[in-house]
């Protein structure tokens, strides 16, 4: 079940970033961040008497609240990233990457000990999202090597996710944290916008992808803590992880960005992988 679960985080997080990317193309990051996270509190708040009926704790609203900043800033490098690079390299590094510190963090700190199966299937979903990532940018889309930038904005937004779901997985699971996190996240970016002068009003074609990101992003957030309550963190994490395969689909269909064959073994190692971590 928590595998299944966390499938579904990583199609609706794909998604979400998918659309963050492609309005980034049009509006500036500054505009894009703020407004998608309105989105996304607004998600959030309508869940919570669903999934949070009683009043929040205070380690849920602290948790929350640092999760808020972290992720607010990896966001911020994302869209950046996705939109002075292509979709299909920047979205898998920074999974891997995010994908890399829960890992770590559930097996040195945790006292996580997946099994041997769970264990190879782990490996070869990191992998999985490796391959999607390493063809060149000549393969997927026939353009020249991408902007370093790109690249360099993925790490830190990897660094950022993987931060974020370690930080999640110490609270109470329910909605208020990620309550918390929207709010100290819109602000903080509001507060950089409106101090840069870079905060404007999106026109209407773009505030329609902007909503879409922002909701699809908590949408993600809620369906990866729901994982957390039937799989380990390594787990839930890895699989959440295999999000860059949605992206990479949409900007397939969407940007006709074409698959490179070492992307396509990529999808046959997730398809493994996943199959291996649900045999625990």
């Amino acid at each position: 079940m928590g595998v299944i679960i966390a499938l579904l985080a990583a199609a609706t997080y794909g998604a979400g970033d998918f659309f963050g990317g492609l309005a980034t193309k049009r509006e500036a990051v500054l505009t894009v961040v703020p407004f998608s996270g309105v989105f996304g509190l607004v998600t959030a708040l309508a869940a919570v008497p669903l999934l949070s009926p009683h009043p929040p704790s205070q380690s849920d609203l602290v948790l929350g609240a640092w999760t808020g900043a972290i992720g607010g800033a990896a966001i911020a490098f994302l869209y950046r990233g996705l939109s002075v690079g292509p979709m299909s390299v920047v979205a898998p590094i920074t999974a891997v990457i995010a994908a890399i510190v829960p890992v770590a963090y559930g097996v040195a700190v945790g006292g996580e000990r997946p099994s041997i199966v769970v264990g190879i299937g782990i490996a070869l979903a990191l992998g999985a999202v490796a391959l999607v990532s390493s063809s060149s940018d000549q393969d997927v889309t026939g353009q020249p090597e991408p902007r370093r930038s790109g690249i360099v904005h993925a790490l830190a937004a990897g660094l950022g996710f993987g931060l974020l779901f370690v930080i999640l997985s110490r609270t109470s699971l329910g909605m208020w944290p990620l309550v918390a996190a929207r709010c100290v996240s819109v602000a903080a970016v509001g507060v950089v916008a409106i101090a840069m002068r870079r905060l404007t009003m999106p026109n209407s074609r773009s505030l329609a992808t902007i909503a879409a990101s922002g909701t699809l992003d908590m949408i993600g957030n809620v369906l990866y803590l729901v994982s957390l309550r039937y799989a380990m963190l390594s787990v839930a994490a890895v699989v959440t992880s295999l999000y860059p395969a949605s992206t990479v689909m949409l900007a397939r269909l969407v940007l006709a960005e074409r698959l490179g064959r070492v992307q396509w073994l990529g999808v046959g190692c997730a398809a493994v992988g996943i199959a291996l971590i649900s045999q625990r």
